[in-house]
């Protein structure tokens, strides 16, 4: 068996176009344009470039980018009368503080205090809320993205069986809750699982999300499973997943790469929830496809 290759470049693109048109279609009927910031604070290589994807996605959505780049000792408090500033600002529908924040800065601080509502990251603890009791919220973009890979590629998932291996609040927790709001049978899994091969060895639909180098190999793997690997490991080969991609392959049904996988969909959903934010405050229908 060979698995087929899940682009999550087309799919990304395919969403930020999606997303595009309706970002015209708002404008004509509004008159204004959705409008995202980044906050960088100090010099991270990694970050910037991340900041300048984000950035370059929103022009080509059609969408305001604004930017504010911090020098490494900005103290907490001034970050955070930036953000509050932010949250009043009509012009702003999504507020994105790229992490990590230099170490003098709490971090939950910063992100519990950004605007629930224009928290297009979906890390503040309401929008964590929201999501438990199903309620309307911003989903952290990553699982979203994850989510949205997986109904493309199988459809319907109700009754599947899925494990999420790991357990963080940004894709683990969120990943297992959006698969139980599509009616799948979830199981989180993490480094004190006893039997872990046993235990993702069941699983229709397996997303790896630990940080831990090719970790998942294809004997982890019930034949045909759809994997979706979140990780992105730097090694001396290179850029790798916390999925074996060669040995998976042959026994997956479906795969995601690494790189070329959850990462580009990760900022097309960044895009999409800003979108959708502006249209929550402008009372706009947002075309339930997206």
């Amino acid at each position: 068996m060979s698995a087929r290759r899940i682009d999550g470049k087309a799919a990304a693109l395919a969403l930020r176009q999606q997303v595009a048109a309706e970002v015209a279609r708002f404008q004509g009927t509004t008159g204004r344009v959705p409008g995202l910031v980044t906050v960088l604070v100090g010099e991270d290589p990694a970050s910037a470039v991340y900041v300048r994807s984000k950035g370059r996605a929103t022009v080509e959505a059609g969408m305001q980018s604004f930017e504010h780049k911090l020098p490494a000792d900005t103290s907490e408090a001034d970050l955070l009368a930036l953000v509050e500033r932010l949250n009043a600002d009509p012009t702003i529908d999504g507020i994105l503080v790229q992490l990590p924040l230099p170490s003098h800065i709490d971090a939950n601080k910063v992100l519990t205090r950004i605007d629930p509502d224009k928290d297009v990251d979906g890390f503040h603890p309401v929008n964590a809320g929201r999501l438990a009791i199903g309620l309307p919220g911003f989903v952290a973009c990553t699982p979203l993205g994850c989510l949205k890979l997986l109904r493309a590629e199988l459809g319907d998932l109700s009754g599947k069986d899925a494990v999420v291996i790991g357990r963080s609040n940004i894709v683990g927790k969120p990943m297992a809750l959006l698969l139980l709001g599509d009616s799948c049978t979830v199981t989180i899994a993490h480094s004190r699982t006893r039997d872990l091969p046993a235990v993702v060895r069941r699983a229709d639909i397996v997303v790896a999300a630990v940080g831990r180098p090719n970790m998942v190999k294809g004997d982890w793997l019930k034949p045909g499973a759809t994997v979706i690997d979140v990780g992105i490991n730097r090694t001396d080969d290179g850029l790798v997943g916390d999925v074996d991609f060669a040995d998976a392959s042959t026994v997956a049904g479906a795969i995601t790469p690494v790189p070329g996988g959850v990462g580009p969909m990760t900022i097309a959903c960044l895009i999409r929830n800003t979108f959708v934010s502006a249209a929550r405050r402008e009372g706009f229908t947002v075309n339930p496809q997206l």
